[in-house]
C-alpha cells in the first residue's frame, strides 16, 4: 500500500486539478463577479468529507484510505484559504453586502451539506 505521504500527495493532486477545472468552469459560466466556484467545492467538498466518514468507518481496513481521500482529494479540492481571499477580496471591494452573504453562505450551506451527506449515508448502513 502506498505511503500516506504519498497518499496525500496524489489525493491533493487530483483534488486540486478537479477544484481549478471546477474554478475556469465557473468562470465561463458565471464571470468573475462572485466567487461561486469556491462556494460550490467548500459545498461539495463538506458533502464528500460526511459520505466519506460514513463509508470508510463501515468498510474493513478502508480507514487506509483517508489519507489519500480526505486529506489528499478533499484537502486538495475544498480550500478555506480561497474562501478567506474571496470574501476579503468583496469585502475590498466594497460588496459588504454580498460579503455577508457569501460567508453566512459557505459556512451554513457547508455545514448543512455534511450532515445532509452523514444523515444519507449512515441510512444505508442502519
Amino acid at each position: 500500500m502506498l505511503s500516506n505521504l504519498l497518499q496525500v500527495a496524489i489525493g491533493g493532486a487530483i483534488g486540486a486539478a478537479a477544484r481549478y477545472l471546477v474554478n475556469v468552469g465557473a468562470m465561463r459560466v458565471m464571470g468573475p463577479g462572485f466567487p461561486w466556484a469556491t462556494l460550490a467545492v467548500n459545498i461539495a467538498g463538506s458533502f464528500l468529507m460526511g459520505v466519506l466518514v460514513v463509508v470508510l468507518a463501515h468498510k474493513d481496513g478502508s480507514t487506509r484510505l483517508a489519507p489519500l481521500l480526505m486529506t489528499g482529494m478533499l484537502g486538495g479540492f475544498t480550500t478555506f484559504s480561497a474562501f478567506s481571499l474571496d470574501a476579503l477580496t468583496l469585502w475590498e471591494r466594497g460588496n459588504i453586502g454580498l460579503t455577508a452573504f457569501y460567508i453566512t453562505a459557505s459556512v451554513l450551506l457547508s455545514l448543512g451539506a455534511i450532515v445532509l451527506a452523514l444523515w444519507l449515508t449512515r441510512g444505508f448502513y442502519q
